[in-house]
Order: C-alpha cells, then sequence, then structure tokens
C-alpha cells in the first residue's frame, strides 16, 4: 500500500481514504506497514491534524484490528476512562458501585508511567490479584459478578499498542486526535453502551488549561458517539491531589474506607459524579441527581464493597484474604518500612498541596516508572492530613510519607514545601469545572 497517498490527504487537508486507512491500521498490527512509513503518517497526523471523520474511521480501524467484546441481551454495559490525575483511584470504587446499581462494567485500565500511578499498578498491591484476563474471561466475570477490571492487552486493539510505542520515541504523544483514537478504541473494543470521560486539567495533569482538557474532550465524544456510544466527558480539576492518600496500595486502602461509607469526601464526590451519570445515561427517565443518590447509597449499605470483594475473588485473591482486605485492610497491603509526618511550623490556612511534586518525590522512591520495566514498590506514597482551605495550628500534622530508605536532607526540605499556606481565608476549588456532551 501507498502510505504517502494517506499523507498528502492529511497535508492538504483532505478526508483520508476511509479503505486505505484501515488497510495501513491493520498493515501496522501486522507488521508489513514498516516502522518508518508509520512514523511518516503519526509526524503528519500531529502536524496537521485531521477531521472527526478521519479520527472515527482510524479508531474503527483500531479495534478491527484485534478481539471486540459482544454482550447479549442484558443490563446496559458501560465504563468510565480518566485522562489520570494525583490520587485518581475512581475506578476501584467505580466498577463495583455500578455492578451493584445492575450495570456491566468490562474495565480496561494501564499501568502508570510518568507521575501518575495506573489502576492496575493499584489493584496489584492485593496479594493475589490477577489483572490479566483474555477478552473470554473478562466476559465471564462480568456475566458472574458484575464487573472486573483488567490489563489492556494484545488481544484489544493490537495496532493501538504498536503506534503508541512509535509515538513515544518519535515526539508524537501529544496529538489531540491520536490520543482520541488510542483511548476510544479500547473502551469501544469493550463493546460498551455508555461511557464517561474524566478529562483533567491543571499544574498536575496532561492538560493544564481548561481550553486544552476540552478541546480533547470534544474529540473524544464526537468519536465515541461517532461509534455509536452515548458519552459525555466531565472536565475536572488537577490542582490538588483527590482524597487523603496517594500511591498504590494506599489508594487501596482509601477506596475501601470509602466503600464502608467513611473515608474523603473528595473522592466519593468523584465518584458519585461519574456513577451517577452513566446511570442516568442509561435508564430512561433517571435524573443525574437521582443517579447520584443510588451511587451514594452502594458506597454507604455495603453493597459496593461486596462487589468488591467479589471481583478480588474472581480475579484471583483467596477468599480469607479478599475477607481479610475488606474488613481490616491494613492486615493485608503492604507496609512502608519508614513514615515520616510532616508538622506545620505555624498556623494558617491550607492555600495548595502540590500535587506534582508530591507525585514525583513518591515516584523517586519507587512509587512510579520511568520505564516500563521498571518495579513499582507499591507501598510507597503519601497520607495527606489536611486539605485546601482548611485552618490549621502551629505543629498540626500536614501529611505522612511513607519510603523504605532514608530521606535525604533536600527530601526533608522537598515534604516541607508541599503545603502552602495563607494567612487569609482560601477558596477551595471545585473539581467539576465543566461537563462536554
Amino acid at each position: 500500500m501507498d502510505v504517502q497517498i494517506l499523507i498528502e490527504s492529511i497535508v492538504n487537508g483532505q478526508v483520508q481514504d476511509h479503505k486505505l486507512l484501515d488497510e495501513f491500521v491493520l498493515g501496522v498490527a501486522s507488521g508489513e506497514v514498516s516502522v518508518e512509513e508509520a512514523t511518516a503518517w503519526l509526524k503528519a497526523v500531529h502536524k496537521h491534524g485531521c477531521s472527526v471523520e478521519d479520527t472515527v474511521q482510524l479508531t474503527r480501524s483500531m479495534i478491527t484490528s484485534g478481539a471486540h467484546l459482544s454482550w447479549g441481551k442484558g443490563a446496559p454495559v458501560v465504563d468510565k476512562h480518566s485522562t489520570g490525575g494525583v490520587g485518581d483511584k475512581m475506578s476501584l470504587m467505580l466498577a463495583p458501585a455500578l455492578a451493584a446499581c445492575s450495570r456491566r462494567v468490562p474495565m480496561l485500565a494501564g499501568r502508570g508511567l510518568g507521575h501518575t500511578g495506573g489502576t492496575i499498578d493499584k489493584l496489584e498491591s492485593i496479594p493475589g490479584f490477577n489483572c490479566k484476563l483474555s477478552p473470554d474471561e473478562m466476559k465471564k466475570a462480568v456475566d458472574e459478578i458484575g464487573c472486573c477490571i483488567a490489563v489492556q492487552n494484545d488481544a484489544i486493539a493490537p495496532a493501538d499498542g504498536v503506534l503508541y510505542a512509535i509515538r513515544d520515541i518519535t515526539d508524537t504523544v501529544d496529538s489531540v486526535p491520536l490520543i482520541t483514537a488510542s483511548i476510544v478504541s479500547k473502551k469501544a473494543a469493550e463493546g460498551l453502551e455508555s461511557l464517561v470521560l474524566d478529562v483533567k486539567c491543571g499544574s498536575a495533569a496532561f492538560m493544564k488549561t481548561q481550553a486544552q482538557a476540552e478541546e480533547l474532550a470534544r474529540s473524544m465524544v464526537r468519536t465515541a458517539q461517532g461509534l455509536g456510544i452515548k458519552t459525555k466527558a466531565q472536565i475536572t480539576s488537577m490542582e490538588q491531589p483527590i482524597g487523603s492518600h496517594v500511591g498504590n496500595a494506599l489508594e487501596i486502602l482509601e477506596s475501601i474506607h470509602v466503600m464502608h461509607g467513611e473515608g474523603s469526601p473528595d473522592t466519593r464526590e468523584l465518584v458519585i459524579l461519574q456513577g451517577g451519570a452513566l446511570l442516568a445515561m442509561t435508564e430512561e427517565n433517571l435524573s443525574f441527581e437521582e443517579g447520584k443518590k443510588r451511587i451514594a447509597r452502594t458506597l454507604d449499605n455495603g453493597e459496593a464493597l461486596e462487589k468488591f470483594r467479589l471481583m478480588c475473588v474472581n480475579q484471583g485473591v483467596d477468599l480469607e484474604v479478599a475477607q481479610q482486605l475488606i474488613r481490616q485492610p491494613e492486615l493485608i497491603l503492604p507496609v512502608s518500612e519508614k513514615q515520616t509526618t510532616i508538622l506545620s511550623r505555624k498556623g494558617g490556612y491550607v492555600a495548595n498541596i502540590d500535587s506534582m511534586n508530591a507525585a514525583l518525590l513518591a515516584k523517586s522512591h519507587g512509587a512510579g516508572r520511568y520505564s516500563l520495566d521498571d518495579i513499582v514498590i507499591p507501598e510507597i506514597g503519601f497520607v495527606f492530613h489536611v486539605n485546601q482551605g482548611v485552618k490549621i495550628e502551629e505543629n498540626q500534622p500536614l501529611l505522612t510519607f511513607h519510603h523504605n530508605r532514608e530521606l535525604a536532607e533536600k527530601e526533608h526540605n522537598a515534604l516541607q514545601s508541599l503545603v502552602n499556606l495563607s494567612q487569609q481565608p482560601v477558596d477551595v476549588l471545585e473539581r467539576l469545572l465543566s461537563v462536554v456532551e
């Protein structure tokens, strides 16, 4: 095939030949298209962009390059995707909460790379939890208990895996059409009816401004809708860490607290926002407000927690371990060798918690990866004892850093500077900034 024909269409702002584009994507997956040819095409899209029609076709071709889950009659099939953030643990609670509300949730998730942790890394801090499910195993799990969370694998959208690897080494990652096709292809391959996207913006997000986040959200919503999936995007702020716990095992701990009807109101609110939207999108005459109330009830009455336990057992966790995990998670999850608590040197109001530098410090101690081959240390992370806007006194605990190796002096100083105080009351930033439909 002549890839140059596609490139010329991109450069000239014309719609690409969709039959040829399909051949190109399948050729990428099979290896018939060379890395050089794929790189030239990626650079053209990165520089010139492409139309919504082309993005939809690119996404559709990526889906057909691999396995596609199909579902018989029954409960609506739903999922969410987040662009990632510091302390973003919503999937851990949302999948079981939705299953408790009679939705089917075949969730594909990823590992962390960069400053944010991945859902799969968090789940793998639970002894025995198996994220490596085949498409057939995913279907079986969903049929039996209503949800599963599995790592993205080569069976689903394999062309995306090849293209992403090339994007990573050719500086073509930050392209809205390419990001869109990569994300939506994997979600569409799940056979979804409805999808909620959590697109984050701010200092600790991939998209720094609300305008950039909304541009990406519009692209993903239009593409998913073009594939027949009801979709909406929630633009949320990533200026502050989400909830109280940051780090793989620590985020499991906080999630279990929330599914006991306790834990961080911030974390709870985001789960309810995303779940409420999905319930309203898949049930006639159900309002968003009523959808949120239903999700909240599953967090308070133990139904979401029971689905979480069943999911753990279904995915390899020993029955007794799963039971103790939901009752006394501190006894099951890995614990750091050292814990350093930082006290406030003065009184005031919490103006800001530096999410990015907190995440980078935790990453430097093993909480995240610098390359895909790195081994994550699950017990590393933070517990924040304060949040934005609260008034604190001198010597009040601000945060506790969970680590295994000794801290250098500069790291002690870095910990001290993570929480910034103001002598005047501070307005608390809202998480939900806008909605794109």
